[in-house]
C-alpha cells in the first residue's frame, strides 16, 4: 500500500507545479490580428484568417486589440523597429501579433490579357523580442476580382496552420535564448569615451540588393541591423532591429556579413564593438 507524510509529498507537488507553469507558458500562446488599414477587403480577410487560426491559438478580441494598436498609432506598420513592436505587443497583451492588409488590382501583361490580382502581405511579430518572425505575400490571380478574392479566402486555412506552427516554434526558441552579450557600443561624439576612438568601418562597402519582390510592389522601407564585431574585425553576431519583409532584411544581413571590417580602435588598440547600420530602400 502506498503511503507517506505531507512532508514527503511536498517536493513532488512543487515539481508538478513548476512543470504545469512551464507547460502553460509554452502552450498558451495568445495572438492578435490587426489590419494596417480599415478597408473592407482587409477586414474581410482578417476575419476569414481569424476563424481558421482560432482553432489553433487563442486569438484576442479584434475590437480590443485594434483599439490598443491604434493607441500606439505606428506610422509604418510594416516597417517597425523591434522596440516599437515590443511596445505594441505589450499594449495589446499578446505573445505575438499579426499585421495584414489585402488589396485587389487590375493587371495586364504580355503573356496574358487583363486579369485581377489579389495580394495580402502577412507579418507575424513576436511581442517578446519585437522581431519579424514570419512574413508572406499571398498572391492570387483570377479572371475577375471575385475569383481572385475567393482564392485568397480559400488559402486562409493553410496560412493559419503555417502561422500557428511558426509562432509555437519561435516562442519556445525565444524562451531558451541566452541574454544578449555585453559589449561596448559606439560612443557619442562628445563623450569622454570618444577620445582617441576610431569606429569600425568596412574596407569596401557593398550595397544591399533591392529585391525584385520589393520592386514589384513599390516598397519603400528602412532596414536597421545591429552588428557585434570582435577585436579582429570578425562579425560575431547580427540582429535586425528594424524589419521590412520582402527579402530586404535577408539582403541586408547577407551584405553586411560579406564585407570585411576594420575593427574599432581606442588609443591604437583594437577592441570589440557593437554598432548600428541603416539602409534605406526605394524604387527608382
Amino acid at each position: 500500500m502506498l503511503g507517506g507524510t505531507r512532508e514527503n509529498f511536498a517536493p513532488i507537488l512543487f515539481i508538478l507545479y513548476i512543470l504545469l507553469i512551464s507547460c502553460s507558458t509554452i502552450e498558451a500562446q495568445t495572438v492578435a490580428i490587426l489590419t494596417s488599414d480599415k478597408k473592407p477587403l482587409s477586414i474581410h480577410f482578417a476575419r476569414e484568417f481569424e476563424s481558421k487560426l482560432a482553432d489553433r491559438l487563442k486569438v484576442l478580441d479584434d475590437g480590443l486589440a485594434e483599439t490598443a494598436y491604434r493607441s500606439v498609432s505606428p506610422p509604418t506598420p510594416f516597417n517597425l523597429s523591434t522596440g516599437d513592436a515590443k511596445k505594441i505587443g505589450a499594449v495589446i497583451g499578446c505573445d505575438a501579433f499579426i499585421i495584414l492588409r489585402a488589396e485587389t488590382q487590375r493587371r495586364s501583361s504580355f503573356e496574358r490579357n487583363t486579369y485581377y490580382e489579389t495580394y495580402a502581405p502577412v507579418y507575424v511579430v513576436s511581442s517578446r523580442t519585437g522581431r519579424l518572425v514570419f512574413w508572406q505575400l499571398q498572391k492570387f490571380n483570377g479572371d475577375s476580382a471575385a475569383k481572385s478574392e475567393r482564392s485568397m479566402d480559400d488559402s486562409a486555412g493553410h496560412l493559419a496552420a503555417e502561422v500557428a506552427a511558426k509562432i509555437k516554434a519561435v516562442i519556445n526558441k525565444e524562451l531558451a535564448e541566452p541574454d544578449r552579450p555585453v559589449i561596448e557600443e559606439v560612443p557619442n561624439d562628445k563623450s569622454p569615451e570618444a577620445a582617441n576612438f576610431r569606429a569600425p568601418v568596412p574596407y569596401r562597402r557593398i550595397k544591399p540588393e533591392y529585391t525584385a519582390e520589393a520592386a514589384a510592389y513599390d516598397i519603400a522601407a528602412t532596414v536597421e541591423i545591429e552588428v557585434d564585431l570582435d577585436a579582429t574585425g570578425t562579425i560575431i553576431r547580427t540582429a535586425i532591429t528594424r524589419w521590412a519583409g520582402y527579402g530586404l532584411d535577408e539582403s541586408v544581413e547577407k551584405t553586411v556579413r560579406q564585407m570585411n571590417w576594420r575593427p574599432a580602435e581606442r588609443d591604437g588598440k583594437t577592441l570589440p564593438m557593437r554598432f548600428l547600420l541603416r539602409y534605406n530602400f526605394k524604387k527608382i
